[in-house]
């Protein structure tokens, strides 16, 4: 476990080498989706019980530590099987592409001629590149699967770095909504844990901005507003239902 997250973390965080790099864009997706998941979908819930309890701190407490157990394993779930899923895909692709560069050589070698000529380039440019690339059956491989089907193992990603970012990351963002209702009760908690979900949002928020270079503040406030309207509508929902079922 501890090598996984030490890989995830590398290639997240290691300085791209040239400007046009995303090398950790296979664990940022999970990474965000999973915080952000988190922190929105558990001070929603939490907001939904809390106003449909009149605030009970048990039944908050309750309903949070399930949401978090509940999304964070199914968040991870997903996201493995999602990313096998990829690989497998990847696999059946590369395998059916051997086949075809085995039995109708000609056929591929056009098609990756046509290719080239849609980008712009002359017939013989296209068809000397092409002869280079068929001069090596795995780079010629590579090159098929890559052009003319659009997959690449390099941006999928590992499915167990994707599973472990998830899960992860959707556990601490899921954690920080519940927190204060562990240390206190009442308007408080209710307080506290509104603020610490938007403060956690609008971090999320500034680290993606760093990421995607967008402008960090206006990131930031867009994690923070749609997190803000997902609570409101689920506690006004949540009190609606208390008030009905009294």
């Amino acid at each position: 476990m501890t090598n996984v997250i030490r890989s995830a973390s590398k290639a997240l965080f290691a300085a791209p080498t040239t400007p046009h790099e995303t090398r950790g864009s296979s664990i940022l997706r999970p990474a965000v989706f999973g915080a952000t998941d988190g922190l929105v979908s558990n001070v929603s819930l939490i907001m939904g019980v809390a106003g449909a309890s009149s605030g009970d701190a048990h039944t908050v407490v309750l309903a949070g530590v399930a949401g978090l157990m509940a999304g964070s394993l199914s968040m991870a779930v997903g996201e493995y099987i999602s990313v096998r899923s990829q690989h497998e895909l990847l696999d059946y692709q590369i395998d059916l592409q051997r086949q075809q560069l085995r039995h109708t050589p000609e056929q591929e070698r056009a098609i990756l001629v046509d290719i080239y000529e849609s980008r712009g380039l002359s017939r013989a440019d296209a068809n000397f590149i092409v002869g280079r690339l068929l001069a090596k059956p795995k780079r010629a491989l590579d090159t098929f699967v890559r052009e003319e089907i659009g997959l690449s193992a390099k941006t999928m990603g590992s499915p167990i770095n994707a599973a472990v970012g998830s899960l992860l990351a959707f556990g601490l963002g899921a954690s920080v909504p519940l927190v204060p209702f562990l240390l206190m009760s009442g308007t408080a908690a209710f307080g506290l844990t509104i603020a610490a979900t938007l403060a956690a949002l609008f971090l999320v928020g500034l680290g993606v901005s760093r990421l995607t270079h967008r402008h960090p503040v206006r990131s930031g406030f867009r994690q923070a507003a749609l997190g803000l309207l997902a609570a409101v509508a689920t506690y006004g929902i949540g009190a609606l239902l208390g008030t009905a079922a009294r």
